[in-house]
């Protein structure tokens, strides 16, 4: 899918970068003003690649105070596909050639080998925390923050995969990054959602490493 114009290309690609977004925020990351971005952001609403919230889909609320609060903008299922449509499709057909010639074990095999190269390359288990973690997902283009939670613990967000549509047929690859998180943390970890299964974010819950 083409995007409506080279402006509305840029700010999807900025929201694939950093997840949720206001129109200011995306102004700042761009390097423009909130006006600047506001007639994209609606060409891309009306070709359904962009929804508008009242908030962002994880973390706390917005602060109550005066005004309307700022819209949250976030990439659609569609608007995902579109900022990953070329490398997406070469993976899959990749893990469909690889999985036709030497099994789904091979599949498995590959998913773990990439899993731990984002997620921890050659670190000792337990020698990352979740902070660090989020930020190498980030650099690897999975647009990742950290949550804590009331009770302990955090809730690792990704809201963006660059290979959605592989891991929806091959959910080795989701399967590995949870394995690799979980050694880099040193903890176990579980997965709550995932972009592949239809949900609209990924999320994983980190329990309070102190309390171990």
């Amino acid at each position: 899918m083409k995007f409506p114009t080279e402006a509305a290309e840029r700010v999807a690609r900025a929201l694939a970068e950093r997840g949720p977004s206001t129109a200011a925020g995306l102004a700042e990351a761009l390097g423009t003003s909130a006006t600047a971005v506001r007639r994209p952001l609606r060409a891309l609403s009306e070709a359904g690649l962009v929804q508008a919230r009242e908030r962002s889909p994880y973390g706390p609320g917005p602060a109550r105070g005066r005004g309307r609060p700022s819209a949250v903008f976030t990439l659609t299922d569609e608007g995902r596909a579109a900022c990953d449509q070329d490398y997406d499709t070469l993976a899959l057909e990749a893990l469909r050639f690889l999985a036709e010639r030497d099994g789904r074990e091979a599949v498995a095999d590959f998913a773990a080998q990439r899993a731990r190269r984002i997620v921890h390359a050659a670190a000792p288990a337990g020698s990352l925390d979740v902070e660090e973690v989020a930020d190498r997902l980030t650099e690897q283009g999975f647009a990742a923050s950290v949550e804590p939670l009331a009770a302990g613990g955090a809730q690792l967000c990704q809201h963006h995969c660059p290979v959605v549509e592989a891991a929806g047929e091959f959910p080795e690859l989701c399967e590995a990054e949870t394995e690799a998180l979980g050694h880099a943390l040193g903890t176990h970890v579980t997965r709550l959602a995932t972009l592949a299964h239809g949900d609209g974010i990924c999320t994983t819950l980190v329990p309070d490493t102190k309390e171990r």
